[in-house]
């Protein structure tokens, strides 16, 4: 869903507030407002229009560093056809998988912001594996996702190194009301995988054909590519 923009900037906030407290390096900078993608970005992912939720997301000046858990980083705005490679373990979706930008970069999960239709707003979630096949929903809205890391921060189970100079994430499941999947952690425990993928629409025949159905996914996406053009 799409989040109230007064709920996600909150969201938002408290997640910053929270991740300095605990040890990061994230200086405080004013709001910027929302701008504008570039016009490439509508034909990469065929939509027509892109919320503003998430042009304000891409919007605020935050420090070229990974501030998010597990040396998680926002991705900028795609500049070509190759982001839709991104895509390419997204098989089963309740939406057409060409309509998710790809938006936080983990060490081994990509998330994706859903750009069009029923799902529009939601994040979705995709273990960087061959043979994963794990599409599966985070969060019902970005506003979810950074509050469902807040309270993971302050439940212990977000932690900072000071090392690495990380957020790292420890035992999620340890913490009563915190949802697993919203966190970039792998593999999850099947059961409660299966069981969100049905919740949320996930195609299960096909996920128990990943290796078929990825090999036609890899074919829509290079004629995606071809009709996109240079």
């Amino acid at each position: 869903m799409l989040d109230d923009m007064r709920v996600l900037r909150d969201a938002v906030r408290e997640y910053r507030v929270a991740a300095t407290a605990a040890g990061l390096d994230w200086p405080d900078q004013a709001e910027s407002p929302a701008g504008q993608p570039p016009d490439v970005v509508y034909r990469i992912f065929g939509v027509d229009h892109i919320a503003e939720q998430l042009t304000w997301l891409q919007s605020q000046r935050w420090p070229a560093r990974h501030l998010l858990p597990n040396v998680g980083w926002r991705m900028p705005w795609p500049e070509g056809r190759d982001a839709l490679d991104y895509l390419g373990l997204s098989i089963g979706t309740p939406f057409p998988w060409r309509q998710q930008l790809p938006l936080f970069h983990f060490d081994a999960i990509l998330y994706t912001f859903v750009l069009a239709g029923e799902h529009e707003g939601e994040i979705w979630r995709y273990e960087i594996s061959p043979d994963a096949w794990d599409s599966v929903r985070a969060a019902t809205s970005l506003a979810t996702l950074f509050d469902q890391w807040t309270r993971g921060i302050a439940a212990g189970v977000v932690v900072y190194d000071a090392d690495s100079k990380w957020l790292l994430v420890d035992d999620v499941g340890s913490a009563p009301g915190l949802d697993p999947l919203a966190f970039p952690v792998a593999p999850i425990e099947e059961t409660l995988l299966r069981a969100r993928q049905r919740e949320c629409g996930v195609n299960m025949a096909i996920i128990e054909d990943g290796f078929e159905h990825t090999e036609e996914l890899s074919d829509a996406i290079d004629a995606a590519k071809a009709s996109i053009g240079a």
